[in-house]
């Protein structure tokens, strides 16, 4: 039986995560890189998870991360005392986990069995005795499992059974090799790994209400946050469905440009600006010399993703199939290039240090917008079916001109802004033509359409029109009726993206509802919106995209990204310090 996704926490590296269960079972875990093949793989219905068995009825008695980190206590209980099970990826050193094993009170018996697989679940390992340890090999990868104690092969998996004592902390390691040696076990590599979350997260400057769940979401964004490149993935798995047993299941280990300014202003806001300009630097290089062939999402380099494909497994409580690769970097979606530019936009007006070098990338992506503006596309929502005109799409196209215009009207840089300025007039006169329905009272997702979508709530945040404008407040009132269910939002409000239906209700959706209505004059609805949505979060305060109001459960992949950044950014504009869009006034 499938833990309920509610069930799971993670630890990081700033490489890679491992997603460990309510039991300090780990069953996922990708090396060396969050988008790499998966050694561990019982999270998509497989036996292949590290698993700690304590004789005398164990039972789980607690978890938490330890204050200001993401190094995860897991208690386990059992008839002869209870167990604690430290987990960390230490940070700065080759990809490797670490699992520090202590018994509070009295002696325990614990079974540990590393039942590991390579190529996601797809391949058995080679066991044998390396000259660093007890060695799984399969080609090129390879992975060594060491520690305080060896373990033994029986059946060809890893097995010892430890007794752990109050007075001495067992050590065991499970670290990535590759063709090199692997990094040396250091005995403090706990501490180690916790005095530097801690020294991180001392830097954030947010000191509002709700910060230890800001905090937590800033840890999360720094976890999924590549230490090398800047690229931020928008989540840790893959195939976790958005409806239990459905087709619904992406791969998310990739880098959205979508996401762009969300996170930088997640992060600047909160005094992270170095992370800020690492992410701001991910972004160009992504973009750098793909102006006319701009993929939605990239890899954690910068670079092309793989092509989508589907592997045997039986997959999350049987939801099939599971994809690895995202298809949707082949898709035209018009706006990304408004998410690109206000992210240029945005770390210039939060003075960053300025780029002038990528000035001529963001004239050429203006330049190809030009040309593609009016064109149907398939959306924020990433539709499998046919492209539409759709009106989100339109607003960020909108946003594009309207950042070039600032630029140079700020900043004297070079560019023809009157004719941006006209592009930026046309565009908004026909989505306001085209893209409201006074039946409705509001706007819609398409043109001709009159389904509605919770993506147009940000019109205001990006300064489209005004926040009290009737139309945007009849768009609120109508979006919130309309596509609530439980208190919570959906996406849409009809079948349009190509998929069987069924899903749950977007977080991110909600979010953005709660920062419509602070921006419309509403702050009690928008508090009381934030502090239903961050109830929704486990135990030890992760979330993932989608929440099942009906069944009370997490759906879809964890921890996601797009899914704790407004976390961040609406518990800023609560307390008044914006952490929104530039707004035009229009």
């Amino acid at each position: 039986m499938a833990l309920p996704l509610e069930d799971y926490a993670v630890v990081g590296d700033r490489r890679s995560c491992a997603v460990i269960g309510r039991d300090a079972s780990i069953e996922w875990l990708c090396l060396p890189r969050f988008d790499s093949d998966a050694v561990f793989t019982a999270l998509l219905g497989t036996t292949q998870r590290w698993s700690l068995s304590i004789e005398g009825g164990a039972v789980p008695a607690g978890r938490r991360y330890l204050p200001g980190t993401m190094v995860l206590a897991t208690d386990i209980a059992c008839s002869a005392g209870v167990l604690r099970v430290t987990d960390a990826m230490p940070l700065e050193e080759g990809p490797q986990l670490v699992r520090e094993l202590t018994a509070l009170d009295r002696e325990v018996e614990v079974d540990s069995v590393v039942d590991l697989g390579f190529g996601t679940g797809t391949r058995r390992p080679l066991w044998r005795d390396g000259p660093y340890g007890l060695e799984a090999v399969a080609g090129a990868d390879a992975v060594v499992l060491d520690g305080d104690v060896r373990h033994e092969l029986r059946d060809g998996v890893p097995h010892v059974r430890l007794r752990v004592r109050p007075d001495r902390p067992v050590r065991l390691r499970l670290a990535w090799r590759g063709w090199d040696r692997p990094p040396v076990l250091r005995r403090d590599a706990v501490a180690r790994t916790v005095e530097q979350w801690q020294g991180w997260i001392a830097r954030s400057t947010y000191r509002g209400d709700h910060r230890d769940a800001v905090e937590r979401s800033l840890l999360v964004l720094q976890t999924l946050s590549d230490r090398r490149t800047g690229g931020i993935v928008a989540a840790a798995t893959t195939s976790l469905p958005e409806q239990l047993g459905g087709s619904r299941n992406w791969d998310y280990r990739y880098c959205w440009l979508r996401d762009a300014t969300f996170t930088l202003l997640a992060l600047v806001e909160s005094g992270f600006t170095d992370e800020a300009a690492a992410w701001r630097e991910w972004l160009l290089r992504a973009v750098a010399g793909d102006a006319h062939n701009l993929q939605v999402l990239y890899g954690i380099g910068g670079e092309p993703t793989q092509s989508e494909r589907e592997v045997d497994l039986p997959g999350y409580a049987g939801s099939r199939p599971v994809r690895l690769g995202n298809a949707a970097a082949e898709q035209d979606q018009l706006d990304v290039y408004g998410e690109v530019l206000d992210a240029f936009h945005q770390a210039r007006e939060h003075e960053l240090p300025a780029q002038e070098e990528g000035w001529a990338l963001q004239r050429e992506l203006l330049d190809v917008l030009e040309g593609r503006w009016r064109q149907p596309d398939r959306g924020i929502w990433e539709v499998r079916g046919d492209p539409q005109h759709f009106v989100h799409s339109k607003v960020m196209a909108w946003v594009a001109a309207d950042r070039a215009v600032r630029t140079v009207e700020a900043r004297g840089w070079d560019g023809p802004v009157d004719r941006w300025r006209a592009l930026r007039d046309e565009i908004h006169a026909e989505v306001c033509a085209k893209g409201y329905d006074d039946g409705r009272g509001s706007f819609v997702m398409a043109y001709g359409s009159r389904d509605l979508d919770a993506a147009v709530l940000r019109i205001p945040a990006v300064g489209f029109l005004p926040a009290r404008d009737p139309r945007v407040l009849s768009t609120l009132d109508t979006v919130a009726r309309e596509l609530d269910d439980g208190g919570l939002l959906r996406r849409y409000d009809s079948a349009v993206d190509g998929l069987p239906q069924g899903e749950g209700c977007f977080l991110p959706c909600s979010f953005w509802l709660a920062d419509a209505l602070a921006l419309a004059g509403r702050p009690r609805q928008s508090r009381d919106l934030y502090d239903r949505l961050l109830d929704l979060r486990n135990d030890v305060g992760l979330l993932t995209e989608e929440h099942d109001p009906d069944r009370g459960r997490a759906l879809g992949n964890l921890p996601q990204a797009l899914t704790h950044v407004p976390v961040v950014n609406t518990a800023h504009l609560l307390a008044g310090r914006g952490a929104v869009r530039t707004r035009s006034g229009r």
